[in-house]
């Protein structure tokens, strides 16, 4: 990986001829660049996609507190990657856009619900 991510590599493709390696960081060609993001998966209903949420505090200057914010980032799980479920701790890296909203890809599960 391009980044330099402290990022356990997963298993080897179970049926290489048939592996997409276009869409994966780890033993394809996507590169990985930018950010790397941390956050919550809320949704898991799309095919190789997640919904990955992240909380943030803003500060508002007027009332002198900090507000909280979130924000919801569509990215591609490579098939080598376990199934993911609701709840899981992800971390994300910034990719060329896949589709008209991924431009992220999933790099690493630091914990699960289990």
């Amino acid at each position: 990986m391009a980044i330099g991510l402290d990022v356990t590599q997963p298993p080897e493709p179970e049926n290489p001829e048939e592996y997409d390696y276009e869409t994966c960081p780890f033993y394809g060609e996507l590169p990985v660049r930018g950010q790397v993001i941390e956050g919550t998966v809320v949704s898991t209903d799309m095919e190789r996609t997640v919904i990955v949420e992240r909380e943030y505090d803003v500060n508002v200057p007027k009332y002198d507190r900090l507000m909280k914010r979130r924000s919801r980032i569509p990215a591609h799980v490579p098939e080598v990657l376990e199934p993911l479920s609701v709840d899981d701790e992800v971390k994300i890296a910034e990719t060329r856009p896949l589709s008209k909203t991924k431009s992220h890809v999933v790099v690493e599960v630091t914990e699960g619900d289990a």
